[in-house]
């Protein structure tokens, strides 16, 4: 499955981060909410399974979903440095205006 943020194509099969890999990429945690999702955090890494595995926002993450699964949403980017990720990493923030992180 696919979610579509600030025009970059996340592949979002990664029910509460399992099978990220550690690459470079983007990432955006969400929550389900019926047939919408809501964004709950953005973040970048050269690592993304890493980061995700040991973030320290996931309390934050769990307050806004409480007991519902939630989604890591990822956009893996091989072709970019972290000025490149960190550019949609600031698109997706400034569109969604996530709970978790800082602006």
């Amino acid at each position: 499955m696919y979610i579509t943020f600030a025009g970059y194509e996340f592949d979002a099969s990664y029910p509460m981060g399992e099978g990220l890999k550690d690459r470079a990429g983007v990432y955006v945690i969400v929550k389900s909410e019926g047939d919408e999702y809501k964004v709950i955090d953005v973040g970048e890494s050269h690592a993304v399974k890493s980061r995700v595995a040991n973030h320290e926002r996931r309390d934050c993450w769990e307050k806004y979903c409480k007991d519902d699964i939630w989604i890591c949403a990822v956009y893996y980017t091989p072709h970019l440095q972290q000025p490149g990720r960190k550019e949609i990493e600031q698109k997706i923030r400034e569109m969604y205006n996530p709970p978790c992180g800082e602006q």
